[in-house]
């Protein structure tokens, strides 16, 4: 790459989960450049995913609420419009208790993620405002401060902090009635106090399911004319062979001509030039392999110096490319600098990162199983003897 790196070391060598919606307590004694967690449906195998993107977003609302509002766990708070006699308007907002173990903040005061030492971790849990906070938050919320229903969580990393107002159920009471009863509910989640500002890693989701075509003319505009342009062609030539030539993104335009002045309107695409044919082919009618491909590549090459967190890597991955896609994972990681963390319950998928792992000797492949058993959770970790036997003799490690 023309753009040298500047640190290699990974952001996370190990791992340790505590309180975090499924997980009561999970700790990975050591993950790789790139790590592969296996595991039955419904293990947790997501929610450590979801752990790691809170962990790299350094808890800020904006990723909070959008993992919960891509799972619709809401709470319903009531608005009060003052324009139209004070008409009450309900409305659906995140429920960021649902964050915490066993949705109960009474039982499980606090989160933490991050490596296993205590001070690189990132911490949630709930606090007590100061006078000054209390003072600050009152000014918008003032109804709550005199009848002293305002809590608040406090998001830690380091030194910095973030505070996150919060109604919290008095007594005993059902969540959805308390943030119903208060009008100004509706405003703590779009509100936020930072005492001080902290650094987030870039961090890409990926999968389960695929890049929305204009994802993707982002991300190959993002690269065009570079080396991870040809790494991603390479890629998508897994799939389609020699006969891709090129891919690039076109422009056309859809404006109404018809109109005196007509707007300007277009759409972009992602093509392919395929051998044979005379006219380009968009990407996205090549199938899902191929663009579950595209995605990959593309999202690794925009993930350079942080993470790429794939959900379910084999979808759409025929068990016969599994070891070059895999192989394709590990050098472009290596390459960019990324940390990638994934998840899979196919023996086909475990095979093909296993004879990668293998080969790629310079790049740190860690193959993890997640269990579950009566609410616990454990992982256990495959040495590099276990890999080569599993990748040599078909031994199933899922």
């Amino acid at each position: 790459m023309s753009q040298e790196r500047r640190d290699d070391r990974l952001h996370l060598p190990d791992l340790s989960i505590t309180g975090f919606r499924g997980i009561k307590e999970l700790s990975i004694e050591r993950l790789g450049r790139v790590t592969l967690l296996a595991g039955k449906n419904s293990v947790g195998k997501t929610t450590v995913l979801d752990a790691i993107r809170v962990y790299a977003e350094r808890g800020h609302t904006a990723v909070l609420s959008e993992l919960l509002e891509s799972r619709q766990e809401y709470a319903i708070a009531t608005t009060e419009n003052p324009r139209k006699d004070h008409h009450l308007h309900r409305k659906f907002v995140p429920d960021f208790v649902a964050l915490f173990h066993g949705r109960d903040v009474s039982r499980c005061p606090r989160i933490s993620i991050g490596p296993k030492s205590d001070t690189e971790q990132l911490r949630i849990e709930e606090t007590l405002l100061d006078d000054e906070q209390a003072s600050e938050i009152g000014q918008i919320l003032p109804s709550f401060i005199s009848r002293g229903y305002t809590q608040a969580f406090k998001v830690v990393f380091q030194d910095t902090e973030q505070l996150l107002p919060w109604v919290l159920p008095i007594q005993g009471s059902d969540v959805a009635r308390t943030v119903e009863r208060y009008s100004s509910s509706a405003y703590l989640y779009s509100y936020n106090f930072f005492v001080r500002a902290s650094s987030p890693i870039g961090c890409q989701p990926l999968g389960p399911g695929l890049l929305s075509e204009k994802e993707i003319v982002r991300f190959w505009n993002a690269i065009a004319l570079t080396d991870d342009e040809d790494r991603a062609t390479q890629a998508l030539r897994l799939i389609l062979g020699s006969d891709l030539e090129r891919v690039a993104v076109i422009r056309t335009d859809v404006s109404d001509v018809s109109s005196e002045k007509p707007d300007v309107e277009y759409i972009q695409r992602v093509v392919a030039k395929i051998r044979g044919q005379d006219r380009p082919v968009p990407l996205q009618s090549l199938g899902d392999g191929t663009l579950h491909l595209a995605g990959t590549a593309l999202a690794l090459a925009n993930s350079r110096d942080g993470f790429l967190l794939i959900d379910e890597a084999e979808n759409g991955i025929h068990h016969s490319v599994q070891p070059d896609f895999w192989r394709m994972v590990f050098k472009t990681a290596h390459t960019n600098n990324v940390q990638v963390i994934a998840t899979t319950h196919s023996f086909d998928c475990v095979r093909g990162f296993a004879q990668a792992a293998v080969e790629c000797e310079e790049v740190e492949g860690v193959l993890v199983r997640l269990e579950r058993k009566d609410g616990e959770m454990w992982a256990v970790e495959y040495s590099e003897r276990d890999l080569k036997i599993a990748a040599k003799q078909d031994i199933e490690v899922r």
